[in-house]
């Protein structure tokens, strides 16, 4: 790539970021990492047990931390997970470190392909599906807000979309 600026995706669960960002980095060259299996790891324990002991405010707080560390690094593609868009130090953190992908698909789409995940926090709810809905609604004009490029997954295949979006990260012009 024209640049070592990190690759970072956004976008709602199920729009791909782990899938589409393992193939990404696979077809660039680059190291991948997942933000949120990266603070499973530093933590010890799975992403649902630390949102049950801390809530969703502690969650955060960890992922801003760790976006703030491999943000840093050069030359990766990076996953974050849905939610880190909401806090304006990581929009800050996005839009100044990364070339940043949203990866976006329709809340139906996505309820499909989340609906039998039992660990999604967010989703433990008595309509998951409204869920879905509401938080695309609060959270795509934040993904717009921080995104270099929109990339609609839609039905693609991971490794077509994967190679469309290196194509996509090629030519399109972007800071060193």
């Amino acid at each position: 790539m024209p640049y070592s600026r990190p690759v970072i995706l956004v976008g709602m669960m199920g729009a791909g970021k782990t899938t589409i960002g393992r193939g990404l980095a696979k077809a660039t060259g680059r190291d991948f990492i997942d933000l949120d299996h990266a603070i499973e790891s530093r933590c010890g324990v799975p992403i649902p047990h630390i949102f049950e002991v801390e809530g969703e405010e502690g969650f955060r707080k960890r992922e801003t931390l760790l976006l703030d560390e491999y943000s840093q690094q050069p030359g990766i593609v990076l996953a974050t997970g849905g939610g880190a868009v909401l806090a304006s130090e990581n929009r800050r953190i996005l839009t100044e470190r990364g070339v940043v992908i949203y990866l976006r698909a329709a809340a139906d789409e996505l309820y499909r392909r989340v609906a039998k995940d039992r660990n999604r926090p967010l989703l433990q709810t008595a309509n998951p599906r409204e869920r879905v809905a509401q938080l695309l609604a609060q959270r795509a004009p934040l993904y717009e807000e921080v995104a270099d490029i929109t990339f609609d997954t839609g039905h693609l295949p991971v490794a077509q979309a994967a190679t469309a979006l290196a194509q996509l990260l090629h030519s399109t012009p972007v800071s060193p």
